[in-house]
């Protein structure tokens, strides 16, 4: 049976035409009663999603996936054209609320002026088809791309399916025909979806004191060999563009005050500062044995959410001491290496700590030079506190943001929920928020995790966009990673954030300039009803769209 939450009533009725839809667009459904469905991979069926296509000039594409069962449902039609000379009428009656002024950097106000005195936009009524209205001459920053962390969680599940479903779910994940990732998050070490707490400078009796301070016995461990060395090497062949950014969670247990693996007030010995900078280059040089090269590092997982009295393994710092040991030790190690090239990312920690952390990092004039970008998690992200990317962003101009980390179903949620919508949108309105403010990517949490949420030695289990059930042989697609496909598989690299007139709560809007001179328009309806717009570009025309409710769409056309 496809469906096993059978339940009776006009809900199997509905239940039924979701399926047929979505069967009609190759996702093999079911139900398990959590609001929407997951599709269903097997040795006999795995939805795919063919690259797009070029369509000529006077056509577009819309992809539909929603909570009814949609999952990339493609159309096409004509533009609708506007007269040039009625344009300033059209503009002047309709539209949604538009972007403030202080939206924009200084360097573009003057033509944001213009463009509103041409426009005159006003706000509709609800009972109306409001507007979005694009400007392709306005433009903010570029993306840099969309992907999921090689975690040992995830490649024990990913490797406890037969060797055909491993190649599903990775194409799944890094193919043409899948949602194309193309930036992947590698751990140094151990983190807390591990199956046991461990570093590279461990011993075999674990003796917590045995101090290295040349690292002389650094090696990888068996979970580097067994599951993310091969993992990545299979997505490279697959993503011969895919860029990967390593990240530390703890030092050694005799680098750290505590002697521990975790983060409970964990700082770094002073001592250890020099060594601790040369670990990262030891990891860099091994992982380059195995072919494999890094795009970027950061300067550590969670550095300061591990002052609370949390089980995740980590590194503690003040910013005043990462500030220290950056000028110091990291930036000198990384920029004197064979990998002077290699982008350093900062912070790496959530929206809230992005203000004093870099005031006080970038205090340091030598700091701006080895810093590239600020790493940034979802956890504590509001929409009251967007305005804090903002404000990074006009502090820091030449430091890109990148969100290197996300996930729902953290405790007390209950971890998996299978086809849970929900889950979807909260993905798909952190990532068109950050993107609205200057973020250049998104990165998920574990790519693969098992049915309870696991594997985690400290038992931190939480959801992921792809489910893997060992025992079934099959693995199942969450809405999670639809609503991130909506992005990663139609906004490729060096794409640019152009204008979109922004609606209202329930409708979002983001687009872009592909490199290829395309553009990709990306829209969330979280309302209980559908919602009627209009897409406006001066340069190609009108595109009435209905959408659906609950429901993501991306719209493309050159």
């Amino acid at each position: 049976m496809l469906f096993e939450n059978k339940n009776m009533g006009p809900i199997v009725i509905l239940v039924l035409i979701n399926m047929s839809a979505a069967l009609a667009y190759n996702c093999l459904p079911r139900d398990y009663g959590h609001g929407s469905i997951v599709c269903v991979c097997n040795t006999q069926h795995c939805d795919a999603i063919p690259r797009v296509q070029k369509v000529e000039a006077t056509s577009y594409i819309v992809y539909t996936s929603d909570k009814a069962g949609q999952r990339f449902n493609i159309t096409t039609n004509k533009f609708q054209r506007v007269k040039r000379d009625n344009k300033r009428g059209y503009f002047s009656k309709q539209g949604c609320k538009q972007q403030t002024l202080k939206d924009y950097p200084m360097s573009r106000r003057k033509h944001y002026r213009s463009v509103k005195k041409l426009w005159n936009i006003t706000q509709k009524t609800e009972t109306e088809t409001k507007e979005i209205l694009i400007n392709q001459d306005v433009t903010y920053q570029s993306i840099l791309g969309f992907g999921g962390a090689f975690t040992d969680a995830a490649g024990i599940n990913i490797k406890s399916l037969n060797k055909d479903l491993q190649n599903k779910l990775m194409r799944s994940y890094f193919s043409d025909d899948g949602i194309e990732y193309n930036l992947g998050r590698v751990p140094i070490g151990g983190t807390d979806f591990s199956p046991r707490g461990y570093t590279y400078l461990d011993t075999d009796e674990d003796e917590d004191y045995t101090e290295d301070l040349l690292l002389t016995t650094f090696q990888l461990a068996k979970e580097d060999y067994s599951y993310k060395i091969p993992l990545i090497q299979e997505a490279l062949k697959l993503r011969n563009n895919l860029l990967l950014l390593g990240s530390g969670w703890t030092a050694p247990k005799w680098m750290k005050e505590n002697r521990k693996y975790n983060g409970n007030f964990a700082y770094l010995r002073k001592e250890m500062y020099e060594p601790w900078a040369n670990y990262f280059i030891k990891f860099l040089d091994a992982y380059r044995n195995h072919n494999i090269t890094f795009w970027g590092i950061t300067t550590g997982n969670e550095i300061y959410f591990a002052m609370g009295l949390f089980k995740i393994p980590a590194v503690l710092w003040t910013p005043e001491e990462i500030k220290d040991w950056i000028r110091l030790y990291f930036g000198p190690a990384i920029k004197n290496s064979s990998y002077s090239n290699i982008k350093i990312l900062t912070n790496e920690d959530n929206r809230p700590t992005l203000t004093h952390s870099l005031d006080t990092v970038f205090s340091e004039k030598q700091n701006l030079e080895y810093i590239d970008g600020v790493a940034i998690h979802w956890y504590f992200d509001h929409d009251f506190n967007a305005y804090i990317l903002d404000e990074t962003h006009h502090k820091f101009p030449d430091k890109f943001l990148l969100y290197t980390e996300a996930c729902n179903g953290m405790a007390p949620l209950k971890p998996v929920l299978l086809g849970a919508w929900e889950r979807a949108e909260k993905y798909a309105k952190n990532i068109f928020e950050d993107l609205n403010h200057w973020v250049v990517g998104w990165m998920d949490w574990n790519m693969a995790l098992d049915l309870g949420g696991g594997p985690s030695y400290i038992e931190n289990f939480v959801d992921s966009s792809i489910i893997v059930n060992a025992t079934g042989q099959e693995f199942y697609k969450q809405p999670m990673y639809y609503a991130i496909g909506h992005f990663s598989k139609f906004i490729p690299r060096d794409s640019v954030r152009i204008y979109s007139s922004q609606c209202n709560s329930e409708v979002e809007v983001v687009a872009f300039k592909k490199p290829d001179g395309g553009v990709v328009i990306v829209i969330l309806n979280t309302s209980d009803s559908i919602q009627r717009r209009s897409i406006v570009d001066a340069v190609k025309g009108q595109i009435s769209l209905e959408l659906s409710s609950h429901s993501i769409t991306t719209v493309l056309y050159w």
